[in-house]
């Protein structure tokens, strides 16, 4: 049965109509709702507050249908991008809920400001076609034509929107693992794009990108995305296998091989036959052991510990790690053989700090989880985060990526005394951020105690940039200057000198 689903942006003028409490004048929403029958109404709402939970009673009092509401703060004016992608981000978390091909999407043009109603109007004729609708007191609910068809040109562009559209065209339909990615920010549409590229060739990916970015994620989606998916993903940590035992823990052994060994074992290539084995921390390996997975790989054999017979294996090779490979490479840390071996596919995952837009779908999905998890026992209220609450949390630059985010979370809503996560709450829950030059990275929450002094907290920051600077051209002084956003030669000088960087 398809559900049909009202697409909406909540304004101050729908809020109105609750209060008034005037039958005649019901705002867009509740023109939509009483005149057409639908089963899911998707609130994009600005609001969060008691009036915003009355508004939902009060639209479900009106009639009988599901409310899904989505925290879209910069409804207010006319930001069309941050519009957009958080437009775009709402429509493909109720898909992967509801199933793209059960629903009936209806998008209510006269609701929100008119950066909303340009997205509703955009996303209609592209990448997520729907009925486009308004609503009056005299004609109820109207569907709007539009005199016009857009198109995305095939032409080679240098816009990230058109290079991700070229990019998924012809590929197969997106698997449940990739739609658990949760993201807002086109860098992360290009590289889910290049993952599921890669799945559907049997070939071996290296993934890189610091701890908590989700490399596991993108492996096992890859793993599910292509032809081994009904065979094994067996996910191996490479950093917590002692040197010595590295051997035996890939290709097994016989009985007897060693001291302790009262029965044969098989390793993690014969467990992962058929399908997909996920080195995590693939850069940890000692060199000795970088030797015999690669002649493993290249071969398609292995030889147990104990035995002096060889045998085949068959499995998709998917690699991770949480440090440039390359730069170990060039310090003679990692084999140059095995890194180009691993890395036929690559993707390379960013810090959650350079994509800043995907916080607020990934905060709000981790706290809709911890509300499930925790409902019903004593004590618990569901939990929502204050305005300023969200602001902290895109200011902090979460060295943990999205594991650091899930546990402070999960910590603020258990100390949160009510309803609402506020912003001392997340900072009681984060931990001090220090880089390995020792400098606190969390500047804008200094407290202003007896040993605060804003000319010292200056001095530790361009210290900090400078070194960093000299470090990367080499201490070359106009590079130096460029980088830095210094206008001169003489100027960079000045600032060596003043804060002792030389």
């Amino acid at each position: 049965m398809k559900s049909n689903v009202l697409f909406a942006c909540l304004g101050k003028h729908d809020l109105d109509a609750l209060e008034k409490g005037d039958s005649q004048n019901l705002g867009t929403i509740g023109e939509a709702v009483t005149h057409r029958k639908f089963t899911h109404v998707v609130l994009l709402s600005a609001f969060e507050d008691e009036k915003e939970r009355q508004y939902i009673d009060w639209l479900k009092s009106l009639a009988r249908l599901t409310v899904m509401k989505y925290h879209c703060p910069v409804f207010q004016g006319n930001q069309f991008r941050e519009t957009y992608e958080r437009t775009v981000s709402a429509i493909r978390d109720v898909k992967q809920k509801l199933g793209p091909k059960n629903i009936h999407k209806s998008f209510l043009l006269n609701s929100g400001a008119p950066a909303m109603a340009a997205t509703w109007m955009l996303l209609s004729k592209t990448i997520h076609p729907a009925e486009l609708i308004q609503t009056s007191r005299k004609a109820g609910v109207e569907t709007v034509s539009l005199p016009l068809d857009l198109y995305v040109p095939s032409t080679e562009s240098k816009h990230i929107d058109e290079e991700v559209i070229k990019m998924t065209q012809g590929l197969p339909p997106e698997s449940p693992e990739f739609a658990f990615i949760i993201h807002n920010c086109k860098r992360m549409d290009r590289i889910i794009a290049q993952a599921r590229r890669l799945a559907v060739h049997d070939v071996p990916v290296l993934i890189q990108g610091e701890s908590g970015t989700g490399k596991e994620l993108f492996a096992r989606a890859i793993h599910t995305s292509g032809p081994r998916h009904n065979k094994p993903f067996v996910a191996v940590n490479c950093g917590s296998i002692p040197a010595e035992l590295v051997e035996t823990e890939f290709f097994g052994h016989t009985k007897g091989a060693f001291t302790g060994a009262s029965s044969a074992r098989d390793g993690h290539f014969i467990e992962a036959s058929g399908g997909t084995l996920f080195l995590d921390e693939v850069g940890e390996l000692p060199l000795l052991s970088q030797v015999k997975l690669l002649r493993a790989i290249q071969e398609g054999t292995i030889t147990r510990v104990g035995s002096s017979r060889s045998e085949k294996v068959d499995v998709r090779i998917i690699a991770a790690a949480n440090c440039n490979l390359l730069e170990r490479v060039s310090l003679g840390k990692f084999r140059e053989d095995l890194f180009h071996r691993l890395a036929v596919g690559f993707l390379q995952l960013h810090p959650l700090r350079d994509r800043r837009a995907d916080i607020d779908p990934i905060t709000d999905n981790i706290l809709e989880k911890i509300n499930r998890q925790f409902e019903g026992r004593p004590g618990w209220e569901r939990k929502r985060f204050s305005r300023d609450a969200r602001t902290l949390m895109h200011q902090h630059p979460w060295p943990g990526n999205v594991r650091e985010l899930s546990n402070t979370i999960c910590r603020a809503a258990i100390w949160a005394s009510g309803k609402v996560i506020e912003v001392d709450d997340i900072r009681a829950a984060l931990f001090p951020v220090v880089t390995s030059s020792g400098l606190k990275t969390d500047i804008l929450e200094r407290q202003f105690d007896n040993g605060f002094s804003l000319p010292a907290l200056i001095a530790e920051v361009a210290q900090h940039y400078l070194k960093r600077a000299m470090a990367e051209t080499g201490g070359n002084k106009t590079r130096m200057a460029n980088i830095l956003g210094l206008p001169n030669y003489q100027t960079l000088s000045n600032w060596l000198k003043k804060y002792k960087a030389l």
